[in-house]
């Protein structure tokens, strides 16, 4: 059935956090996501408080390694694959990895954006996340070495010791001393609205809506799925796990994504 879907072309993409699992990078709900008590860092939080700021920093300072280090997996793969035969119409992703894009996709939406990049909270300059880095590495030199994370979080936010976080450095914006920001979507901060319409009108051409490894609890995906159910276009699922859109799909699969898209691919054949 999921074959038959896909086979027809103009498939919609929405990913998440279940796709990435099989690199090595946990999720927030899923089978990983049960085992962890997770305390996401939310905007206001981030913006209000430069003691949160230094939590968020030291902590992502020592798990950006972690997400830098990951690798596209099977899954990934098959859905540049999809991309290349020409079956999709697009790709949202609500993953901030970019890994869908090491595997060589184009035109990923990243509807929270990505953490390879940082923003200045007071100009809006932009640059690379690798730069941030060597200015936190020359700012606190040998205490990436001293530290112990204990867990790393789907957004590279690493468990670590109030001790280490009040021994954490920040640095600020070279261009105007303004607070640094990943460029991603933080929980309580709204994806920018041009973002938004853009996945709407995606969807709305879409002749199938596929969901990869997202559990849509979250309503900044769910939405879309609910939107495309709306205008009469199939929705399929692939989880782990029940999702918030199951109600909505006509085809889901509860099974590991590497091997099921893989499988995809050997059904659709050449």
């Amino acid at each position: 059935m999921l074959a038959d879907l896909v086979s027809d072309g103009d498939v919609v993409v929405l990913s998440g956090a279940g796709l990435s699992t099989e690199s090595g990078i946990p999720d927030y709900r899923g089978e990983t996501g049960r085992l962890r008590r997770a305390d996401p860092m939310t905007y206001q939080r981030f913006t209000g408080s430069a003691a949160a700021r230094r939590r968020y920093w030291a902590r992502s300072h020592l798990g950006w390694r972690h997400i830098a280090g990951a690798r596209p997996n099977a899954g990934h793969r098959a859905v540049a694959a999809l991309q290349r035969r020409g079956l999709l119409a697009g790709i949202i992703t609500q993953n901030v990895d970019g890994l869908q894009q090491a595997a060589g996709a184009d035109g990923v939406i990243e509807l929270h954006g990505a953490l390879d990049r940082v923003v200045c909270l007071d100009c809006g300059d932009r640059t690379a996340r690798e730069r941030l880095e060597e200015r936190l590495e020359a700012a606190n030199p040998g205490w990436a070495e001293r530290v112990a994370a204990t867990a790393v979080n789907p957004d590279g936010d690493a468990v670590i010791g109030d001790a280490d976080v009040e021994a954490f450095r920040t640095v600020d914006c070279e261009r105007c001393g303004g607070p640094l920001k990943p460029d991603v979507i933080f929980f309580g901060e709204n994806v920018p609205p041009a973002r938004v319409r853009e996945c709407y009108a995606l969807t709305e051409r879409a002749g199938a809506l596929l969901v990869l490894g997202s559990s849509l609890a979250v309503l900044s995906g769910y939405r879309f799925v609910r939107h495309a159910a709306g205008l009469g276009i199939p929705v399929a699922i692939v989880n782990r796990g029940p999702t918030r859109g199951d109600e909505h799909a006509l085809v889901k699969m509860d099974a590991p994504l590497g091997a099921t898209l893989e499988q995809l691919l050997a059904e659709l054949g050449p």
